[in-house]
């Protein structure tokens, strides 16, 4: 079965072609980084109109480096949310109008999903049953993975997620746009201890996290410092920073194994790309004789890759896809736990 995927939540464009048997065959990749950091962040409607532009030269480029033909695509799988509803109106437009021009079904994937069978694209992936650690720019949750729709949620941030504390963090250490990965970058040059940041919820006794009070803890920090505070001071706050999520997010991952008992945990989403929390994941696992799987990079943040395999993943679980034509966008969608 040859799924193709359409990812637009919000600020990537992304294209994909999955086979069943012979797996991904190509995948196409947009960011509109460099259009929102005039802007100091994304803009919705300019985050719409560039997936306007971008996704038909997209989905040509796919079809050339997959070698097949639009017409040999047996279902078109999109994110339908959450996300922009602009953004999600021109990936699922385009993908109903696709399908139902060449009579083909379609499938309307949770992108979240996406991103937690994301680790399976790799050359060695996680079997089932594992734990899932999701720290994206939106969300931070750890879940039980049974299967294909088959979720369990153990824990999830009460306020903002570990991806949103980098971004405004960064901000405040005056940081440009994309401030989450260049905070990460100034981190490797901050010296360990020179701040102590607390760790929220670190002992909660639970699997939820809390990240604004350490926000407000760099603001405070910053704030100390007074005016034009130095490089060095910037380094070391940063570092600190990453210091207290990375301990918390690790901790609270080895109480989920624990707690579950699994030996399998899947990290995905763009946190999960930060070089100092693979580390000490890593670590941890080897200490512990258990194993940590993540995406490739190139698949850590939004991508249509993700959505092809959770597409296709889907459909052969038994889903079943619709007849093209009739859309509706879900921004507010939250995950259905009990098992979709």
């Amino acid at each position: 079965m040859l799924v193709l995927g359409i990812e637009s939540s919000c600020d990537e464009t992304g294209i994909a072609l999955y086979d069943s048997d012979a797996g991904l065959l190509a995948h196409a990749l947009h960011s509109q980084v460099a259009m929102h950091a005039e802007y100091g962040g994304v803009v919705p409607e300019l985050a719409s109109r560039d997936h306007i532009r971008r996704v038909v030269p997209l989905l040509r480029q796919a079809l050339a480096r997959s070698g097949r033909r639009l017409e040999a695509v047996d279902a078109i799988a999109y994110t339908q949310g959450p996300g922009l509803a602009g953004a999600l109106l021109v990936g699922s437009a385009f993908a109903e109008a696709l399908g139902f021009a060449l009579g083909k079904p379609t499938l309307p994937v949770h992108h979240l999903e996406g991103h937690l069978l994301s680790p399976l694209l790799s050359a060695d992936p996680p079997a089932f049953p594992f734990v899932a650690l999701l720290v994206s720019g939106g969300h931070t949750q750890l879940m039980r993975v049974t299967g294909v729709g088959a979720y369990e949620l153990l824990g999830e941030t009460l306020d903002d997620a570990a991806g949103e504390a980098f971004d405004k963090s960064a901000k405040l250490l005056g940081l440009p746009y994309p401030g989450g990965a260049l905070l990460s970058r100034l981190a490797e040059g901050g010296r360990p201890g020179a701040y102590e940041l607390p760790r929220p919820m670190l002992h909660s006794g639970d699997l939820n996290f809390s990240f604004s009070g350490l926000k407000t803890a760099v603001l405070t920090l910053v704030r100390e410092q007074g005016e034009n505070p130095g490089e060095g001071f910037k380094a070391d706050a940063a570092r600190a920073f990453q210091d207290a999520i990375v301990e918390v997010l690790v901790k609270k991952a080895l109480k989920a194994l624990k707690q579950t008992g699994l030996k399998q945990l899947v990290v995905a989403g763009g946190v999960g790309a930060n070089r100092q929390l693979r580390a000490a994941l890593d670590e941890a696992a080897r200490r512990r004789h258990w194993r940590v799987y993540y995406p490739e990079l190139e698949f850590c943040t939004d991508n249509g890759a993700m959505i092809a395999l959770a597409g296709a993943l889907r459909l052969q679980a038994g889903a079943a896809a619709r007849e093209a034509g009739a859309f509706a966008v879900r921004p507010r969608w939250t995950l259905d736990f009990s098992g979709a």
